[in-house]
């Protein structure tokens, strides 16, 4: 692992969002935008382990904010490789604890995982198209997701999730 900032890492994290969000844009808007998207999280999954291997999670002192969040989005959508999010998911609370990273990220990639597994989410961060629109999906102890969502920075979870 190394020290100090890396401005070149975090303008590459930040360009490969953009990148992202971009072919989910097109994926929405036409027919073709799917295997775009697809290809570029296998792509992005890809780099970002050969990232965590030589830096560890790029956390706000290596990249900034900025690209510590487009590290974040970039696992969220490793759907793929579950086994991946995982060890991201591990590498994120490590930084959290060290102060260099969010833990509204952590909810978010913890619920991904456990709905990619089949589970109940604990965090109320996942939704699904439902007969009107966005609905939750299942939540753990739903009695105290609200509770458990403050302790993490989390809004109330009638917002919807980010892209």
């Amino acid at each position: 692992m190394t020290g100090g900032t890396d401005p070149a890492l975090a303008a590459e994290l930040v360009r490969r969002l953009l990148d992202d969000q971009e072919a989910r844009r097109t994926w929405i808007t036409t027919d073709d935008g799917a295997g775009r998207m697809l290809a570029g999280d296998r792509d992005n999954a890809r780099w970002l382990r050969e990232v965590l291997c030589r830096h560890g999670w790029p956390g706000t002192g290596l990249v900034g904010v900025a690209g510590a969040e487009a590290a974040w989005m970039l696992a969220q959508h490793a759907d793929h490789d579950v086994v991946f999010q995982r060890q991201c998911l591990e590498l994120l609370i490590e930084a959290v604890d060290r102060g260099e990273a969010s833990r509204p990220h952590v909810a978010y990639l913890a619920d991904r995982v456990l709905r990619k597994r089949g589970d109940p989410q604990r965090y109320g961060t996942q939704y699904r198209a439902g007969r009107s629109g966005l609905e939750l999906c299942p939540s753990q102890e739903p009695w105290g997701l609200a509770e458990r969502r403050a302790a993490m920075g989390l809004p109330a979870a009638d917002t919807a999730p980010p892209d």
